[in-house]
């Protein structure tokens, strides 16, 4: 992991949003009230017409329209004026190692979310923020806890595109991955599948009550089902019950495909600079969903029972994809070693002592997964010493560190070398396993001695079967 980079002077253009005169706070864009307004009024509409056609009759037409109008007037007037509150009391900041959301009517709260935890950033726009250009968004860690997310409604487009760019910019753009363009998009073959959804059986069942629902407002829902009844007068009970079913289900389907193609139209997957996938889709609502894909190379762990905490560990799942999951991990590991055979001193141990300790282990035993860099100091000096010391508590590490392309004759002292620079804790391990090959299907297997160099011409060669990404997920899963 690496740390997160320095903030940069961005220019949002025209549509940047008002910042506060202290503490480099911005506020939401000034239109969110105007679109809570609008909102209101066609909820006013929808509940009012009905409302005024079932007083009318004992109040009369004026008297009930006035009523009627007079209401709207206070529910538009007192949802907007309070929302414009919320607007003046909403604010945000990304500072050099946290974003920060301080909201609130009465009591404002601050919350916050370090920048290296940050794994998602999503983009919603509703029709009615098409028409403003405004977009919501959601920053996200992976983690579905409601603290794990802040979400800033509403944002002007280009202030949404900006923050989703600086918030996941976690690769210096000089080791950044290029960008693939368009992995997949939609294929109108698709479509087809939609009514074979379970949607189909839920909205025809939902179609059939918003129609008597709405019969029954305006007095005619007797009406509705005599029309019904003299359809299939001349029908067997059996047959008319088909037919009906079979009705209600064709317009489920229609509406399944309607949801379809609402939220899937236009789909497009792609990998962008710097590692990060970005999938955008839907007709009406848009929806731009972007993930970093170091974390997605991993997420299939999250399937194994083995990564659910056993011990009392403070997480849902004993994975760390940032900097503090990476370092409250390592410290229960820790936390194992100074309750084992060598106590608080294990990590200044002689390598025989941990070894007769390792060997006389019969208690579960723990693999740590270390991808590359740990990412402080402090991380790549504790994994070194769990390298070394781990096994007399039962614990092992797996270091996976990615060094320039090998061949069969490429130097393994050097290769090695370079595993050890982009690794701390690679150096301690025991044994070593080395790819090459256009798809790494050569494997060299070589026994170290913990903190010292490899030589040329050791270890035993083997071929291996490689597989792809999909299947190792589908065996893990």
């Amino acid at each position: 992991m690496s740390a997160p980079p320095a903030d940069t002077a961005e220019r949002a253009g025209a549509d940047a949003p008002a910042a506060d005169a202290a503490g480099g706070w911005q506020r939401l864009d000034a239109r969110t009230y105007v679109v809570t307004a609008m909102v209101l009024v066609g909820v006013v509409v929808t509940a009012g017409v009905p409302t005024a056609l079932g007083v009318m009759g004992t109040a009369g037409v004026s008297r009930a329209t006035v009523w009627t109008v007079a209401g709207a007037v206070v529910v538009v007037a007192l949802g907007t004026g309070i929302d414009y509150v919320r607007w003046r009391r909403t604010g945000y900041r990304i500072g050099p190692e946290r974003a920060e959301l301080r909201q609130g009517l009465l009591l404002v709260k601050r919350r916050s979310l370090p920048l290296e935890r940050i794994r998602t950033v999503d983009l919603t726009a509703n029709p009615l923020l098409r028409v403003f250009g405004l977009v919501t968004v959601r920053i996200g860690t992976g983690e579905h806890a409601r603290d794990g997310a802040l979400e800033l409604e509403s944002v002007a487009r280009a202030e949404g595109e900006r923050l989703r760019r600086r918030l996941l910019a976690h690769t210096p753009a000089a080791d950044a991955p290029p960008g693939d363009g368009a992995l997949a998009s939609v294929r109108p073959g698709w479509v087809l599948y939609a009514p074979l959804s379970f949607l189909s059986p839920l909205l025809a069942g939902a179609s059939v009550g918003g129609l008597l629902q709405i019969s029954d407002w305006f007095g005619a829902q007797q009406d509705v089902i005599r029309l019904v009844a003299r359809c299939f007068r001349h029908a067997p009970l059996g047959w008319a019950v088909a037919g009906s079913a079979a009705v209600a289900l064709l317009a489920g389907a229609v509406g399944a495909l309607g949801v379809w193609i609402e939220m899937w139209w236009n789909y497009r997957l792609e990998r962008e600079p710097g590692g990060t996938l970005r999938v955008r889709r839907g007709l009406l609502t848009t929806r731009s969903v972007s993930v970093e894909e170091r974390r997605r190379d991993w997420a299939w762990l999250g399937w194994l029972p083995h990564t659910r905490p056993g011990h009392g560990q403070d997480c849902r799942l004993l994975l760390a994809f940032d900097r503090e999951q990476a370092a409250a991990r390592a410290a229960e590991l820790s936390r194992r070693l100074d309750e084992g055979p060598l106590g608080a001193g294990w990590a200044s141990a002689e390598p025989t002592v941990i070894a007769e300790a390792a060997r006389r282990h019969a208690g579960p035993r723990t693999l740590l997964v270390v991808d590359g860099d740990p990412g402080s100091a402090a991380l790549r000096e504790t994994t070194a010493r769990l390298a070394e010391a781990g096994p007399a508590a039962g614990v092992h590490v797996l270091c996976l560190a990615e060094a320039p392309a090998a061949s069969a004759v490429s130097s393994v002292t050097a290769t090695y070398d370079m595993a050890c620079l982009a690794s701390l804790p690679f150096r301690e391990c025991g044994a070593v396993a080395l790819l090459s090959g256009d798809v790494a299907g050569a494997l060299r297997l070589l026994r170290t001695a913990p903190g010292q160099r490899v030589g040329e011409g050791r270890g035993a060669v083997a071929v291996v079967d490689a597989v792809s990404a999909a299947w190792a997920e589908r065996f893990g899963r």
